[in-house]
């Protein structure tokens, strides 16, 4: 029988075999003159191991054209667009009836709470204001005494024009006390849920006292 068909037959079977196994782990041990010359034992052992990278390379593409559903199952389908996903992914959301997280309406209104969003919008407020006196000084006609004759010829109450005061006083007054409070939370202190509700009412009252105070004036 030829060398090389006594070779073929010794080769055990390698359906089980792991990727890492290397030529020598399967070469006949009981035929040590069946390469008498190097060139064949070289060119052998590369043939072997070129016939195994095939075997391990081309694994994965059998297994999907044998069983694609074991592929595909959770890919996405190709084609589809950015638009198209995020549409599906609300009409599910839609269709499901979930809560929407976080929403205004599933909290439990509470004196922190409210005067952290007092203390939002009191700052745009104060923002606000600036910004648009600074556009009347520059684009109104006249200066400031004028506008104040002005408003003192058209002889409104001292009702109005305190409430007007309190109004336009109040913002000023309340992120300035709560902004203060604020910064004692950045030192460490007052942070206790007892210890916020004392200061958020000692603030409410130096804000209405001291815009009082200023309105009177």
């Amino acid at each position: 029988m030829p060398k090389s068909s006594r070779l073929w037959q010794n080769l055990p079977q390698l359906g089980s075999s792991s990727s890492s196994l290397t030529l020598t782990q399967f070469l006949p041990q009981s035929i040590p003159d069946l390469f008498s010359s190097g060139q064949l034992k070289q060119d052998v052992c590369q043939c072997a191991e070129r016939g195994l990278e095939l075997r391990y390379a081309g694994r994965p593409c059998l297994r999907a054209h044998l069983s694609p559903r074991l592929c595909i199952r959770n890919a996405v389908p190709l084609g589809t667009t950015a638009k198209e996903e995020m549409e599906h992914f609300w009409n599910k959301n839609t269709n499901s009836n979930r809560p929407l997280s976080p929403h205004i309406t599933i909290y439990s209104w509470s004196l922190p709470m409210a005067m952290s969003i007092c203390h939002r919008a009191s700052g745009i407020a104060l923002s606000a204001g600036v910004s648009l006196f600074g556009l009347a000084a520059l684009l109104l006609p006249g200066n400031f005494e004028s506008h104040v004759e002005l408003l003192k010829s058209l002889s409104l109450g001292p009702a109005l024009i305190h409430t007007a005061k309190f109004a336009l006083v109040s913002p000023l007054m309340y992120h300035t006390w709560n902004g203060i409070r604020h910064l004692t939370w950045d030192l460490g202190m007052g942070l206790k849920i007892p210890q916020l509700y004392q200061s958020g009412v000692v603030v409410l009252a130096l804000t209405v006292l001291s815009s009082i105070g200023l309105a009177a004036m």
